[in-house]
């Protein structure tokens, strides 16, 4: 569409007043430094329950059961394995395995001093990993196999049942974690969790390529990879072994026993990579390109299958250490961290040094993080930053859901708004509603309802995703942000756009998000007035509300009074590109 001063509600720039300072006067501007007491609204602790696993339609098994099962078939497992021990077919197939399978002559003996530093590395790392990403499940305390983050289908949650309220939100479901166990714990602190989990997921990975090219080059592959069908004979040999409370031999100076081998092998070469594809996987911006994929990797399978591996993880590392200490507590450190066959106390002491280290980590990250929240956010973006710019230049065209694949239920998020201004637009079915579009345009215009659904009509399927973890298919009908683009013809000094809402953000201050131009010219990217042929709710953002399927749903302003174009959002509220990135220290770039 050619704009012109013809157009309902256009305003040539010729003839344009100044821009009023509008819906910026209404911003908090505050520059928020440090997480307090008043944090987030002052949002209150909220803790859940013992995690629960669903058990057919209706009952849930409290896992913390495992506990004392697991001891009971522990001992029952102890008694069967010392019962057939000493059986003469069980004695044969011990004799015929022993428990290691036969390495190549050119193996390479001992453990390097590299593996040492990447085996110390990937540990340290791993805490703020594991302790982050835990604070991001708490976020929204279910997990799902689709798509559609239904209440009642969630297949494990840490969280009571969903309270029948129509418009409770997935921020209300967050719960709040110790301190010390979560990272930084508190309740709705995803934004600065997400940054320690993403930041350090760089380095991990860095670590991890370097460990996979040492691994390959040095012949150390050798070790870690089951060359012989005969390791599963092996394995279940050394099972019996362990059982038994006789155990096997240990030599992993030269070869690791079987089971240890298929453990090693799991967690590096299966385990590892997944965390990677799943955290992929979860993604905005990948999964609406790569729709081949992400219509069977769905997100919430994604993420169900994130949280199995770090399972996995957790019980590797019980295992290990408690393995590691009780067959030979000092030869095990020697070999790990001195680089030695023998029962000296050097890698004692190195070990011990190295847990200081890790220690010392573990107990400042979360009060550190709370003190110095921006640094966390800008080491956070410097590390994890490019990715994210890489993939928001991804682009995707409808076509990946029909209706049949609309989601039943949508999850309803952020601040209603409640000012007597919206509450008189929604009384009188906001006849006089003005979306008024204004900045580094040519063309300022105030449009009313009647007038965005004479545009040009847009219609798309997409899949949201939340920055906590939900996510919902819908059919949204409206008008592209490409047709406003044509509307108002941004000047060449327009580089970003500003969305306000009605609503207003926990701490005060109009709710609004800053977005690159680029992305208003994506096909994927509208202003929505219906949803699933029907107008707008109060609960998902009417009257208009923003789509841009490359971002986190943060980022989708609800209940849209009004956009700006601008050259720089570095004086518009706290500048820096919203107001969770403000207040919550979320990214103004989250395509991940």
């Amino acid at each position: 569409m050619e704009p012109s001063s013809d157009v309902p509600g256009s305003t040539p720039e010729s003839a344009a007043p100044p821009i009023p300072a509008g819906f910026r006067a209404e911003l908090d501007s505050t520059r928020y430094t440090k997480v307090g007491k008043d944090w987030a609204g002052g949002v209150a602790a909220q803790y859940g329950v013992a995690p629960r696993l669903r058990v057919g339609r209706s009952k849930w098994f409290n896992l913390l059961w495992l506990v004392p099962l697991g001891f009971l078939l522990l001992l029952a497992a102890v008694a069967v394995a010392k019962g057939i021990r000493g059986l003469p077919g069980v004695q044969s197939f011990l004799h015929r395995y022993p428990g290691m399978s036969e390495l190549p002559s050119n193996t390479p003996v001992g453990f390097p001093g590299w593996l040492g530093w990447q085996h110390f590395l990937n540990l340290f790392f791993m805490v703020f990993i594991i302790r982050s990403g835990i604070t991001i499940l708490a976020d929204h305390p279910r997990l799902y196999w689709t798509r559609h983050s239904t209440p009642g289908r969630d297949w494990f949650r840490i969280q009571k049942p969903i309270p029948t309220d129509p418009l409770y939100t997935a921020k209300q479901d967050s719960i709040t974690l110790p301190g010390g166990v979560g990272l930084p714990g508190r309740r709705h602190s995803i934004g600065l969790a997400r940054w320690w989990h993403l930041g350090i997921d760089v380095l991990w990975l860095a670590n991890g390529i370097i460990f996979f090219v040492l691994l390959f080059t040095t012949g150390q592959w050798m070790r870690l990879v089951p060359l012989h069908w005969d390791v599963i004979p092996n394995a279940i040999s050394v099972a019996i072994q362990y059982l038994s409370l006789n155990w096997p031999t240990e030599s992993g100076w030269s070869n690791y026993n079987s089971l240890q081998l298929i453990a090693y092998f799991i967690t590096v070469f299966l385990a590892a990579p997944l965390a990677l594809l799943s955290g992929l996987g979860m993604s905005p911006a990948l999964s609406t390109r790569f729709r081949r994929i992400s219509s069977v990797f769905n997100i919430q399978f994604a993420r169900s299958v994130h949280f199995l591996v770090l399972c996995w993880f957790l019980l590797f590392i019980i295992v290990h250490v408690a393995l590691v200490i009780t067959t030979g507590a000092l030869r095990n450190f020697n070999h790990m961290y001195a680089a030695a066959n023998s029962e000296s106390w050097t890698g004692f002491w190195v070990f011990a040094a190295s847990m200081v280290v890790v220690i010392v980590g573990w107990v400042a990250a979360t009060p550190f993080t709370y003190r110095h929240p921006r640094v966390v956010q800008k080491v956070g973006f410097a590390l994890i930053g490019p990715a994210q710019r890489l993939f928001e230049h991804l682009d995707a065209r409808p076509g990946q859901y029909t209706e049949k694949d609309i989601s039943p239920y949508f999850w309803h998020n952020g601040n209603y708004p409640d000012t007597p201004d919206y509450q008189q637009l929604a009384a009188a079915g906001f006849a006089d509603y003005r979306l008024v579009v204004n900045g580094l345009v040519h063309h300022r215009v105030e449009l009313t309802l009647e007038q965005l659904r004479a545009l040009e009509h847009h219609e798309q399927i997409t899949q949201h995703f939340c920055i906590q973890g939900w996510s919902g298919v819908a059919k949204w009908g409206g008008v592209s942000m490409q047709t406003i683009l044509e509307l108002v013809k941004p000047t060449p000094e327009a580089r970003w756009v500003v969305f306000y809402s009605f609503a207003l953000g926990p701490e005060g201050g109009l709710y609004y998000d800053v977005q690159p131009i680029e992305q208003m010219s994506y096909h994927l990217t509208m202003l929505a007035y219906d949803m699933n042929d029907d107008p707008v709710t109060f609960g998902h953002g009417a009257p208009l509300r923003l789509r841009n399927e490359t971002e986190l749903g943060f980022k989708m302003v609800k209940w849209i009074k009004g956009i700006e174009f601008v050259a720089d959002f570095s004086d518009i509220g706290g500048g820096l590109g919203g107001y969770n990135n403000d207040h919550e220290f979320f990214g103004y770039r989250q395509s991940i």
